[in-house]
């Protein structure tokens, strides 16, 4: 049992090391496979007509930064 749990550890390091050393190489965000909720014409995660408090207080110092 203990030899399946370190060959799993293994894989799975082995598997982590090797994506982390091509998102070091080639320096590229990581991003989805399906682009997001934008290619389906959604603009935010809730959909609400008007955003929430924290939101808009977010929004005024994005503003505020620009």
């Amino acid at each position: 049992m203990l030899t399946i749990f370190i060959a799993t550890l293994f894989f799975f390091l082995l598997a982590f090391i090797a994506m982390s050393l091509g998102y070091i190489i080639k320096r590229k965000e990581i991003q989805g496979s399906c682009g997001g909720l934008s290619n389906i014409g959604i603009e935010k995660v809730c959909d609400c007509p008007q955003p929430c408090d924290l939101r808009k207080k977010r929004m005024a110092m994005e503003n505020r930064q620009k």
